[in-house]
C-alpha cells in the first residue's frame, strides 16, 4: 500500500480522480517491458479477470 497524501503519484500513474470519488483512485495497470518500457496500460475493470487479460498480453509481446 502506497500512502500518496498529495495524490502526486496518482496523478503521475493517471490513477487520480477530480470527480466527488477523489478519494478513491482509478484502478489502473502497467505491463512493463524488460527495458523499463510501458507496453500497456490497464483500466482494471474486472480485477478477477484481469491477470488472464494481461498474461496474453505479455504471451502475445513474446511471439
Amino acid at each position: 500500500m502506497l500512502s500518496d497524501t498529495d495524490r502526486s503519484v496518482g496523478s503521475a500513474y493517471h490513477a487520480k480522480r477530480d470527480d466527488d470519488f477523489a478519494d478513491f483512485p482509478n484502478r489502473i495497470s502497467y505491463l512493463i517491458d524488460p527495458a523499463g518500457i510501458i507496453q500497456k496500460a490497464y483500466e482494471v475493470s474486472d480485477p478477477a479477470g484481469h491477470a488472464l487479460v494481461v498474461l496474453a498480453d505479455l504471451a502475445a509481446l513474446q511471439r
